[in-house]
């Protein structure tokens, strides 16, 4: 049975995940920002087990696994979570920016960090849930993209130092998939949402099981995802 960490297991693609991976009998940690969401999670997938640290505060995830109970061995560390603010450059304040690099950048490198012992005893993963705005920036995707387009940097080099350790780094480029940011999303575009024309997250997750369960004679370094309709 394997171990697997995941963020953002709340809804969406993350919540989709979550769902395979307890259907087929995996052990779960899903982490949630604070204790009340934490118990709405639990009570999603039972027998999922939880801990508490919020993306949002980078800075703090050390002290707050520290008083949690983390297991010794971690078979996969799947980055879902991420918050999205459109606007152009001209017009985003230092805390758009800024949230949005702690929660799309900052905190999975630190979350990484704090966890790769365990990952390097299992020879595990890190799957890193991407974007298409980490391959290119449109415009008033600013912020977001930069996030991304480091997520993608801090993938790469992760996999070449964690390398010769046996830890495998993939990253999985979604297009537009129907979710709660993409509702946001679009209404911060002025557009209709309609999730009819967009990918469904068990699609996508059906992509990341597919790089998790991958034997390891090989890797899937970069999986892009892109609507099929």
């Amino acid at each position: 049975m394997a171990t697997h960490l995941i963020t953002g297991a709340g809804s969406g693609i993350g919540a989709a995940v979550a769902r395979r991976l307890h259907e087929r009998g995996d052990d779960l940690l899903l982490l949630a920002r604070d204790a009340g969401r934490a118990k709405e999670i639990a009570a999603a997938v039972p027998g999922a087990r939880t801990l508490v640290g919020d993306l949002a505060n980078p800075d703090r995830l050390s002290w707050a696994l520290s008083h949690q109970t983390l297991p010794d061995r971690l078979d996969s560390l799947l980055h879902v979570a991420g918050i999205v603010d459109l606007g152009p450059v001209g017009e985003l304040s230092v805390k758009t920016w800024r949230a949005q690099l702690d929660v799309n950048l900052v905190a999975p490198a630190e979350l990484t960090r704090l966890l790769l012992p365990q990952l390097r005893v299992a020879q595990g993963q890190v799957v890193f849930v991407n974007s298409g705005a980490g391959l290119s920036a449109n415009p008033e995707w600013s912020a977001y993209a930069a996030a991304k387009h480091g997520l993608k940097a801090l993938a790469d080099a992760l996999r070449a130092e964690e390398k010769t350790n046996g830890v495998r780094v993939s990253t999985v480029y979604p297009g537009r998939t129907a979710s709660p940011m993409q509702e946001k999303v679009h209404r911060q575009e002025g557009s209709a949402y309609d999730a009819s024309r967009m990918i469904d997250p068990e699609s996508v997750a059906t992509a990341i099981l597919t790089v998790l369960d991958l034997p390891r004679d090989a890797a899937i370094e970069d999986l892009t995802v892109r609507p099929g309709r």
